[in-house]
């Protein structure tokens, strides 16, 4: 398919959408991005039209983000040239993108954390009455925007405060909150739930009713399904194809992400073992969170805690490893516990990959073989240094257990993609040898391919013995690869479903309290 004007309009036409207008209102034109002597995209073109979602897809390290970042002024690119309305423009830098009315919803959470939800949301472009700031108006403003997600949050207190879906919401109200012709949405919804992310989709129908136009990055491929008109397809910076989405389902995108025909995403699950708990918490509370919850794994067991956003589940995990205020009983193979911090919990056998795996599981500013052994270092020391040799047999090592994908050993953490950082995660974790693992969302901003391999990765743990955990906002991965699914609800459990009874439907209606199918409330 040719690149241009014309593949776009062509491609708007097929997809049976109306089309506002005949040129696209944003345009690249043979783009390409180099990093040194790296080009991560190359010659790509694709055109966005007004009240079109246009999807980009692709694996980690596609060049999918590069492309996003161009387009909103935070890159320049190398070659090609940017159409806005036809016309050619030259991006100087985000705020000259907001001001011609382009805006970027970012993967990476861009927020002051010591700053307010109201505060950050008008950031830089206060309300005023007089000369004073407006504080009602833009409380009142932010508080109807996170309504519009469906939560209901105070928008006075810090966003260190809120979880990391509360403060993915917020960044896409704050980005929304600028006057918009084009809106461009990084990875949305991968910390979110089902439920706020059916009201991200809404919300995206509702832009796209008033001729905004709609480019779309997500790993969610169901999702894409969901929200799109045209779908583009990127590989290993390259464009491979731009299709009407009503021609494609996901297993039609995948194979055409990876290049390769996908076999099932998940691996066949392990035997359910009928041995005795090897990990039990009983009337534990995570202050201000969660309250009396009481739940047990078995070794090989894989055990999965669902729930909306606000329900808990990570505060909770976070106060059994001692990473915030909590107290309840803790038994380790029949043995009492209390663990102060993290370290405690690793050296009784027990540790916790963290969904932030950003800002609290990995170092980004230092090399993979350091990431890989800080957990247990002492396993690598020689006296007062460091035995480079063994930490290097270690990184290989893990390299093809975890295929964490490198050309180069000596990269830094944060050069990697987001599923080799969630591999060198679990890697530097195994080399605890831990008893039982909490994986708090596993394949958060990961690919489609990768998220297979941390699949396998998970049945493997589990097939080794070992008592597994996995926290979700994603109910088919929990289905997909757990024996029985913990629900929580308001930071207490609301119940629990196993066998067949793992559904969405079962899970949905513990999380909310509400019998889809019936309309009435449970007790």
């Amino acid at each position: 398919m040719s690149s241009g004007t014309g593949q776009s309009q062509a491609v708007a036409e097929a997809s049976g959408n109306f089309l506002l207008s005949p040129r696209p209102i944003l345009e690249a034109v043979g783009l390409s991005r180099s990093f040194g002597s790296i080009e991560v995209l190359s010659d790509v073109s694709i055109g966005v039209h007004a009240g079109e979602a246009h999807a980009i897809i692709g694996e980690n390290g596609a060049g999918k983000s590069t492309l996003m970042k161009i387009l909103s002024g935070h890159l320049a690119p190398t070659r090609g040239a940017i159409n806005l309305d036809g016309s050619p423009v030259e991006l100087t830098g985000p705020v000259d993108a907001e001001r011609r009315g382009i805006v970027l919803v970012h993967q990476e959470i861009m927020l002051a954390p010591d700053l307010s939800i109201a505060e950050n949301m008008f950031l830089g472009r206060e309300l005023r009455r007089g000369l004073t700031v407006d504080d009602r108006e833009m409380n009142r403003r932010a508080a109807e925007a996170m309504r519009a997600f469906g939560v209901e949050v105070t928008v006075t207190a810090p966003i260190q405060r809120l979880s990391i879906a509360q403060r993915q919401l917020a960044q896409i109200a704050r980005a929304l909150t600028v006057p918009h012709r084009v809106a461009i949405f990084d990875e949305p919804t991968a910390s979110l739930t089902p439920v706020e992310t059916t009201a991200l989709l809404e919300l995206i129908g509702e832009l796209k009713a008033k001729g905004v136009a709609v480019l779309y990055i997500s790993h969610r491929l169901e999702e894409v399904k969901a929200v799109a008109d045209v779908v583009t397809v990127l590989r290993d910076g390259k464009r491979v194809t731009t299709q009407p989405a009503a021609e494609l389902e996901p297993l039609d995108m995948a194979r055409l992400m990876v290049g390769r025909d996908l076999l099932a995403l998940y691996p066949p699950r392990p035997p359910a073992p009928t041995g005795e708990p090897v990990f039990e918490v009983m009337h534990f509370s995570a202050a201000g969170f969660a309250e009396d919850a009481s739940f047990s794994v078995r070794s090989g067991e894989i055990l999965g805690f669902s729930g909306l956003v606000g329900a808990g589940r990570t505060e909770l995990f976070e106060a059994l490893f001692g990473l915030r205020k909590g107290g309840g009983e803790i038994r380790l193979e029949g043995f009492p516990q209390h663990w102060r911090d993290a370290r405690a919990g690793m050296r009784a056998g027990a540790v916790y990959l963290t969904e932030d795996r950003k800002s609290k599981g990995l170092v980004l500013e230092e090399t993979i073989a350091t990431n890989l052994t800080l957990a247990a270092l002492d396993q690598f020391q020689r006296g007062p240094l460091i035995d480079r040799a063994k930490e290097n047999r270690a990184l290989d090592e893990a390299i093809q257990r975890f295929d964490i994908r490198v050309g180069d050993k000596n990269l830094l953490a944060g050069e990697l993609s987001g599923g080799n950082q969630q591999k060198l995660l679990l890697a530097k974790m195994m080399q605890l040898d831990p008893r039982v693992v909490v994986i708090d969302e596993p394949t958060r901003g990961i690919d489609i391919g990768a998220k297979q391999q941390i699949y396998r990765f998970i049945a493997a743990l589990a097939t080794e013995g070992r008592a597994v955990i996995v926290i979700s906002s994603e109910m088919a991965e929990l289905i997909g690869i757990c024996h029985r699914i913990v629900v929580m609800r308001n930071g207490r459990v609301a119940g629990e479903v196993t066998g067949d009874a793992m559904t969405e439907h079962s899970i949905v209606v513990l999380a909310t309290g509400v019998n889809t199918s019936e309309g009435g409330a449970q007790r």
